[in-house]
């Protein structure tokens, strides 16, 4: 906990925070005054004798004296200054401090902050859920972001007389402590589920629960894995606090839910009523979470958790469809035959037939002219007179194109395979 705050006298109540945490130190009180600082430093008095809200305020009015000379003078003048409030200062912070041994500290520090100004208060998830609220909203409106390790956990808001402000950045740090440990009791959950997860995605459904329709969403990041020790790790430990947001999101709208890291993908696995609604859900979420690069692939509706290897397969598939930054694709949006095009069995088709067109006719009449005629839907004359040819001639090259390729134009699967080479090759050309 922080080693100082404190009550007001005839203002509004000041509260001390650690370097750790940002810009927010503050006197309770009377204020530390400038000449007090400068006869702890031996300096002489001048005027006007101003008070000294914050460090801050003591740096700029002594620009000469080295920080080291002058905070831990400025620091025990303040000391001095809350120490009739210590007492009340300590029966505060104790009363705050025991919510995070509640069963439900979250709220019970909502409801701490509520009542001790009188106002609304407000704890959000890092995707911007409400996780707890209570009070009556009055004043201004003031938020403090909770962060651990660079990455944001929540934020805490609380719309009161704009005199709580201190109090809202002490109690967002105690707020952050019970973020981090719901996370920590999610991750402890998941470990359990992870074993249960990894066997229904390689088919082993014995003594598995067969729970109801479910869906099966797979995130990477848009960077490749790390091959060193350290940046991998880092790199895993992205995926597993983003399976914790989700995790969050689902379990926030009481979606059953297993997820787990495998290999260099986050997985979430959830029984579901809307999926198209929930994987949008899902996505969002992950966007509000982090800054990183994430692509969300999401599998159709399932019958159940047996079906969760076909579930995996179809997401991965959604997966690989998500090119563009931050993107999302659900398997039910897909479009498979696009994957299928820009296959490498394809493209080497794609080649082959090609080729033997090209070697026939080296102007690339008939390869034109193939292309003309599977992408036309009319007659025959109708083509001709597009390409501006007589019907025989149209004929003749068709009759080429046969014998050169070896099939009939007749044969449903010998236009099918042409099609789809010259669908695959339209980049090549």
């Amino acid at each position: 906990m922080p080693p100082g705050s404190g009550r007001s006298g005839k203002g509004p109540l000041r509260l001390w925070l650690p370097a750790s945490s940002p810009p927010m130190f503050r006197t309770i009180g009377q204020m530390v005054m400038l000449n007090a600082l400068r006869a702890a430093l031996a300096l002489p008095p001048v005027q006007p004798d101003v008070p000294l809200p914050s460090p801050e305020a003591a740096a700029a009015a002594l620009p000469g004296v080295p920080v080291q000379q002058w905070r831990p003078a400025f620091l025990r003048l303040l000391a001095q200054e809350v120490r009739p409030a210590l007492p009340a200062v300590l029966t505060l912070l104790t009363d705050l401090q025991r919510t995070l041994a509640r069963p439900q500290p979250e709220r019970d520090i909502v409801v701490w902050l509520a009542d001790m100004t009188g106002g609304q208060a407000t704890l959000s998830s890092s995707w911007n859920d409400v996780v707890a609220q209570h009070g009556t909203p009055g004043g201004s409106l003031m938020e403090q972001r909770l962060v651990q390790d660079g990455r944001p956990v929540g934020r805490l808001q609380l719309q009161a007389d704009a005199g709580w402000s201190p109090l809202l950045l002490l109690v967002a740090e105690v707020a952050r402590l019970a973020r981090l440990q719901a996370a920590a009791a999610g991750a402890a959950r998941r470990r359990v589920g992870e074993r249960q997860f990894e066997a229904l995605l390689v088919g082993e459904t014995a003594g598995t629960p067969e729970g109801g329709p479910c869906v099966l969403a797979a995130l990477r990041l848009g960077k490749p894995v790390p091959r060193a020790g350290r940046a991998r790790d880092a790199y895993v430990h992205q995926l597993d606090t983003l399976c914790a947001v989700g995790e969050g999101y689902l379990y926030g709208r009481r979606l059953a839910c297993l997820t787990t890291v495998r290999g260099d993908k986050a997985l979430w696995l959830w029984q579901t009523q809307d999926p198209e609604r929930e994987a949008a859900g899902l996505h969002a979420a992950l966007l509000a979470a982090t800054d990183l690069d994430v692509r969300l692939g999401v599998s159709g509706r399932q019958d159940g958790y047996g079906r969760a290897a076909a579930a995996y397969r179809q997401a991965l598939q959604a997966l690989d469809e998500a090119a563009s930054p931050r993107s999302l694709v659900t398997f039910q949006r897909l479009d498979p035959l696009h994957a299928l095009l820009g296959s490498a069995p394809l493209t080497a088709l794609a080649e082959q037939v090609r080729g033997q067109l090209r070697l026939a006719d080296p102007d690339g009449r008939l390869e034109d002219t193939l292309e003309r005629y599977l992408l036309h839907g009319g007659s025959l004359l109708e083509l001709a007179e597009q390409l501006n040819l007589h019907v025989n001639t149209l004929r003749y090259r068709l009759r080429r194109v046969e014998d050169v390729l070896g099939g009939q134009l007749s044969e449903p699967a010998f236009v099918a395979r042409l099609y789809l080479a010259f669908q695959a090759g339209q980049g090549e050309r």
